[in-house]
């Protein structure tokens, strides 16, 4: 991957490099993370996954028309969630998203940023010369009728999935943090990665304190604290 120059990095992040934390400290996890993303190809198995490690139960959200994926959520604190999403059986002829119909048991397959302004931050990505794909807009309709709407930003490299999407909610639409089942908290989000250094100045050019650890194999690790304590999923 090409390193970002020092006046790259400087035109997004105003010349202050937060530098990447390795200890499994409390409460280490990036001020911008919006949701975490727990794939599955079976959403009540991928529900009861979690209920049976959290002690809470995630509440149906929605399908992704288009996307052939539905979700059930839970909220982890203020602004940010978990999303378990799994193939929606009635889009089975569209494409296998995050490939949720290959996987065997549940795992991360991807997380989500929130800049405060999604067109603002596109503008200064692509004066960085750094490639994306949006904003572009989304929407799910909620079981009680009500339409979320939201705008996305993919970057063109994601160094694996490691990297986060970034999304902003639309005004009228409540933040699923807010209104999903309560009683867990994100106690850590990190990456593992072979090149600790370059992910590290790729995470500081996006302005994402996300912690980095030194690992063999690429990884999102989260660890999640419920009623029942403590458990672990990756990528």
């Amino acid at each position: 991957m090409r390193l970002i120059s020092r006046r790259i990095f400087l035109a997004l992040t105003g010349g202050v490099l937060a530098a990447p934390r390795f200890s499994w400290a409390t409460n280490e996890v990036p001020a911008l993370l919006d949701h975490i993303l727990l794939g599955c190809n079976d959403l009540d198995p991928g529900i009861a996954f979690v209920e049976e490690r959290s002690g809470v139960r995630a509440a149906f959200g929605g399908v992704h028309p288009g996307r052939g994926t539905q979700n059930a959520l839970l909220s982890l604190g203020e602004r940010r969630y978990l999303e378990i999403i799994a193939p929606d059986p009635a889009q089975a002829d569209t494409p296998d998203t995050y490939g949720l119909r290959r996987l065997v048991e549940p795992r991360l397959v991807h997380w989500a940023a929130h800049p405060d302004d999604l067109e603002a931050f596109a503008q200064r990505l692509r004066a960085a010369g750094v490639a994306f794909k949006g904003p572009t807009p989304g929407s799910r309709k909620r079981p009680d009728g009500r339409v979320l709407n939201w705008k996305t930003l993919n970057l063109a490299e994601d160094y694996g999935g490691l990297l986060p999407f970034f999304i902003e909610w639309s005004a009228d639409s409540i933040h699923p943090s807010a209104d999903s089942p309560k009683g867990c908290s994100l106690v850590r989000f990190e990456a593992a990665v072979s090149d600790s250094d370059t992910l590290a100045e790729q995470t500081a050019l996006l302005g994402l304190d996300l912690p980095i650890v030194k690992a063999d194999k690429p990884q999102l690790r989260a660890a999640i604290a419920g009623p029942k304590g403590h458990f672990s999923v990756t990528s």
